[in-house]
């Protein structure tokens, strides 16, 4: 297996980042015109802007001109079945080499299977999908002669699971020797829908391997259904979590999902000055 320098080892992205949407798109660069120092770097999906022109390339090109670029991918199937998309792999390597981006992330989860299902489906916490599951990543890995971060995900049932899930993804992300990506609104999420406490979650996971953090908001469906929506608001137990994260591995570089009910910019951006002041309090970058 190749051994991959980690992307925080070889790049700096700064500490303050926004996943960047197409329906935000003109009203953030005006609130970026007036206020550059905002945020340090913005995120995409691949998929969602490989080979886009027009409008929407120009001002992608406009704003990653002023901003590092980070890509969180929504496709590359790592537990599924259906073969790799080798050719989706070296478009999102070209991708990487066009931008110059520092940073690149998947879910730890399937989405295919005979067509592309457009949801992130649960992969069984089960040792056969940890031997398949690893295999996948390291071949995503070679193919982009990268280390790449896979993301702990929500998820809402958890079929034919034979292991705990924090076994399962501390053997993922070990085997794989790749670095994980620290959701804990995730977290937090599941805990509520599967009744475990979050904090002990968050510091059983393979924490030496966090490069990279999201934080979002979610929908409650009901007491014990929260839906990972990333349209409202970050509520206070998941900046709590946040927090919690930081005082056990220090400040990583923390993005904002929002991906629609987008406010104004500056209500948005209160999230981010939110996130600023729990580093600032919290101490400096590691």
């Amino acid at each position: 297996m190749a051994n991959y320098l980690s992307s925080s080892l070889t790049r700096s992205i700064g500490s303050l980042g926004l996943g960047l949407r197409r329906g935000m798109m003109a009203n953030l660069i005006k609130y970026l015109d007036e206020f550059p120092a905002a945020i340090d770097f913005l995120e995409v999906a691949p998929e969602n802007w490989i080979q886009v022109g027009g409008r929407y390339g120009k001002q992608l090109r406009q704003l990653t001109e002023r901003y590092d670029l980070t890509l969180h991918g929504l496709s590359l199937n790592v537990g599924g079945f259906a073969a790799l998309d080798e050719d989706l792999i070296l478009s999102i390597k070209a991708f990487i080499q066009e931008h110059d981006c520092g940073f690149y992330s998947e879910h730890l989860s399937y989405c295919s299977d005979e067509g592309h299902l457009y949801d992130l489906m649960p992969i069984p916490f089960s040792e056969e999908a940890i031997a398949h599951t690893v295999e996948r990543i390291s071949r995503v890995q070679d193919m982009l002669g990268q280390r790449i971060a896979i993301e702990n995900v929500s998820y809402y049932a958890a079929p034919f699971q034979t292991i705990p899930e924090i076994e399962f993804i501390n053997a993922v992300v070990n085997q794989a020797d790749c670095d994980l990506l620290l959701d804990v609104n995730n977290i937090y999420v599941n805990s509520v829908n599967h009744g475990y406490n979050a904090d002990t979650f968050l510091s059983e996971l393979p924490l030496e391997r966090v490069q990279y953090i999201h934080v979002a908001g979610h929908f409650n469906e009901a007491e014990d259904l929260l839906v990972d929506t990333h349209g409202s608001d970050v509520i206070a137990p998941v900046w709590a979590l946040l927090a919690s994260a930081y005082d056990r591995i220090g400040i990583k570089p923390t993005l904002l999902e929002r991906d629609f009910n987008f406010p104004v910019m500056a209500e948005l951006f209160k999230e981010i000055d939110t996130i600023a002041c729990l580093q600032q309090t919290l101490g400096p970058v590691r």
